[in-house]
């Protein structure tokens, strides 16, 4: 079984996020998880825990009041 990689990139611009978790909790595939880590501002910020599961329908783009987040098409 081969794996396949991600179809989308979700990127996430740790600097401007502020942890107010829409992203995460407005995701309908469940995609995005917020770190455990913390950015320069003292914020957890999301990261894709299943960009697999990625649709790109942009939700977490559209809700993201600090435009932290943005999905692309992964060419890698």
């Amino acid at each position: 079984m081969t794996e396949t990689k991600p179809r989308y990139k979700i990127n996430v611009i740790k600097t401007r996020c502020k942890g107010c978790t829409y992203c995460v909790e407005l995701c309908p595939r469940k995609v995005l998880e917020m770190s455990k880590d913390f950015n320069e501002r003292g914020y957890h910020y999301p990261y894709a825990k299943y960009p697999e599961k990625c649709v790109n329908c942009k939700i977490c783009e559209y809700t993201c009041p600090d435009f932290a987040i943005f999905v692309t098409e992964n060419k890698d």
